[in-house]
C-alpha cells in the first residue's frame, strides 16, 4: 500500500541515513550531483534499499550517499546481522558441548575455531552488504561514498572518500543518521582493551575475564556471545535492574537464566575509574548511591551503556534545526523538522532505537510527502533481546498497565507445559498476556523462550488490531508447536487453559 501511494506522487525526497535507515526510490538512470533528485538517501542503512526493486518502477530519480563506503549500515555492519550470526555460531558450539549428549549424538572433543568464527560473521555481512549494491545498480540508484552534511535545506554536501567534494540537491531532505555508541566519562575506547559493540565483535582470542558495563540488549548479548565461548562474564549496571524496560516479572527469570549459565551481575554500581596501565584492565567501581569502592580485573572491558543520536558534523545549527538536551531532532506527527522541507526518522528522533522502528518511521514520512496518510505506533514496537533464552514484547509491562490504572487481568503459560519444549528438551520460560478487565483487549505481550522473537509477531499482530484474548485462543495453533503457549496464555487471560 505504502508503495502504491508513492506510485500517484510528483514531489521530491532526500533521505539522510547511516544506521537503521530508509531509502525509498524511483529511479531513471544515474545522477549527477549537481542535478536535482527525486530522493537522495544519504547512508544506505539495512531497511530501505531491499525495497528498491517496488520504488523503481515509479520512476523517482535518487542517489544514495553512504559515509561508511558499504551500504546497511550499523546494523548490518557493525550491529544486529553480525551479532546475530556469532550469537548463533557460540550456540551452536555450547550446545555441541553442553547438549549433544543428551539427544544421543557424542563428540569425543569440541573445540572452538575463532577465525573460522569471524570468517563466517563476516561472509555473511559481505554477502547482505554486496546483495544491496547489486539492487542499486539493477535499480540504477546513484551511489555516492562519501560523508554529507548540510549547505542549505535543499542541498547537501558531500566529502567523497576518495578526496573530492560534490553537492546533491533535492527538494525534501530526511535526516535518518541513526545512532553511535555512547560514551562513558573517564572511559576511553580503544577498541582493544576496552571495546564498543564494534570491537567486541572482531576480537582476535577469547578473553578468560569479560567485562560488561551496561545490562540492555547489546550488552546481555554480546556477554552470552563471549560467555559460551568460555569468557566469565561480569556485567556492571548503574541501574537496579537488567533490561529496565522489560517486564519485572520476565526479567527476574530472565536474570536468573543468564546466571545459570555463569553471568555474574553487580546491580546499582557504577565505574568511577579505570586502569589500562598493565596487561588487562582494572575497574574501580561503587555503590551507584556512594559507598565503598572495590576493584574487578578483566582481560576486556565492553562499554554497551546506550546509544546517541548521530547528527554531528550535519551542519544542522547552520540551517537551524532544533534538537532537544540529548541532540534528537525535534519532529512533528509528520516527522518534518521546524525547517521546511527537512525531515528526520528513526534513532535521531525521540522513540525505540531499533531498526524495524526507523523502518516504520521511513515509510511513514515518505507517505506524508506523497501526500498521503503515515502511520507508526511506538507502543507496539516489538522489542527482542536475542540471548538464549530470547526474551520479547510488545506493548505494555505489568508495571505500565498499573501506573496506568487500568483493570486488567493476567494469563501466563509456562514452556514446560508446552510438547513442543519437552521434545526438544528446551522448556525455559513462558509467555505472559495482559488484557483490560473489562474488554478483553490485550494490553501487552511477554515471551522468554526459544525463538521468541518469532513467537511475537502474532501478539504484534494482535496489538495492531485491537484483538482480544479470546481471538488469539479461538485460533486454531498447529500442534505441536511452541505457539501452542502463546495460544494456552490467552486461554489462561480470559479464561483457563488447557494444559496446566
Amino acid at each position: 500500500m505504502a508503495m502504491a501511494n508513492l506510485a500517484r506522487r510528483k514531489g521530491y525526497a532526500v533521505v539522510l541515513s547511516s544506521r537503521s535507515s530508509f531509502c525509498l526510490t524511483r529511479w531513471r538512470g544515474f545522477a549527477s550531483g549537481s542535478d536535482e533528485n527525486d530522493v537522495v538517501v544519504i547512508g544506505g542503512g539495512p531497511r530501505g534499499p531491499p525495497r528498491a526493486p517496488k520504488t523503481a518502477q515509479l520512476g523517482l530519480k535518487t542517489t544514495c550517499i553512504e559515509k561508511r563506503g558499504t551500504l546497511g549500515g550499523t546494523c548490518l555492519n557493525v550491529g544486529c546481522i553480525p551479532s546475530k550470526a556469532l550469537l548463533h555460531s557460540s550456540h551452536m558450539y555450547h550446545e555441541a558441548k553442553h547438549s549433544f549428549a543428551n539427544h544421543g549424538v557424542k563428540l569425543s572433543s569440541v573445540e572452538v575455531d575463532l577465525p573460522a568464527m569471524m570468517a563466517q560473521k563476516d561472509k555473511a555481512v559481505s554477502n547482505l552488504t554486496k546483495g544491496i549494491e547489486g539492487l542499486f545498480k539493477k535499480n540504477k540508484v546513484n551511489y555516492v561514498k562519501g560523508y554529507g552534511k548540510f549547505a542549505s535545506p535543499s542541498e547537501v554536501s558531500v566529502d567523497t572518500i576518495d578526496g573530492g567534494n560534490t553537492v546533491v540537491k533535492g527538494k525534501h531532505i530526511i535526516i535518518a543518521t541513526g545512532s553511535d555508541v555512547k560514551s562513558l566519562p573517564g572511559v576511553t575506547i580503544d577498541e582493544k582493551k576496552i571495546v564498543s559493540s564494534t570491537g567486541a565483535l572482531a576480537l582476535t582470542e577469547i578473553p578468560k575475564r569479560l567485562i560488561v558495563i551496561g545490562a540492555g540488549y547489546i550488552g546481555l548479548e554480546m556477554g552470552s556471545v563471549w560467555g559460551r565461548l568460555g569468557s566469565e562474564i561480569t556485567v556492571v549496571e548503574f541501574a537496579p535492574d537488567i533490561v529496565p524496560t522489560m517486564d519485572s516479572e520476565v526479567r527476574k527469570q530472565f536474570q536468573r537464566s543468564l546466571e545459570k549459565q555463569g553471568m555474574k551481575f553487580k546491580l546499582k554500581t557504577k565505574v568511577v575509574g579505570v586502569d589500562t596501565s598493565g596487561d588487562g584492565v582494572k575497574l574501580t567501581v561503587e555503590p551507584s548511591a556512594g559507598g565503598d569502592q572495590t576493584t574487578l580485573e578483566a582481560d576486556v572491558v565492553l562499554v554497551s551503556a546506550g546509544r546517541t543520536p548521530f547528527t554531528a558534523g550535519l551542519g544542522l545549527d547552520k540551517i537551524g534545526v532544533e534538537t532537544d538536551k540529548v541532540g534528537r531532532i525535534l519532529v512533528n506527527e509528520r516527522f518534518a523538522t521546524n525547517v521546511s522541507g527537512v525531515y528526520a526518522i528513526g534513532d535521531v528522533i525521540p522513540g525505540p532505537m531499533l531498526a524495524h522502528k526507523a523502518e516504520e518511521d521511513g515509510v511513514a514520512c515518505v507517505e506524508y510527502i506523497a501526500g498521503k496518510v503515515g502511520h507508526v505506533d511506538y507502543d507496539k514496537v516489538p522489542g527482542v533481546v536475542y540471548t538464549t533464552p530470547e526474551v520479547a514484547s510488545v506493548g505494555k509491562t505489568e508495571e505500565q498497565v498499573k501506573a496506568l490504572g487500568v483493570e486488567y487481568r493476567v494469563g501466563k503459560f509456562p514452556f514446560l507445559a508446552n510438547s513442543r519444549a519437552k521434545a526438544i528438551d528446551n522448556a525455559e520460560g513462558l509467555v505472559k498476556i495482559l488484557a483490560e478487565k473489562e474488554t478483553d483487549k490485550i494490553l501487552g505481550v511477554h515471551i522468554m523462550a526459544p525463538n521468541a522473537g518469532e513467537l511475537i509477531h502474532e501478539a504484534a499482530i494482535a496489538l495492531q488490531y485491537d484483538a482480544s484474548s479470546e481471538d488469539i485462543a479461538r485460533v486454531c495453533h498447529a500442534h505441536p508447536t511452541m505457539s501452542e503457549a502463546v495460544k494456552e496464555a490467552a486461554m489462561a487471560t480470559y479464561d483457563k487453559p488447557i494444559h496446566i
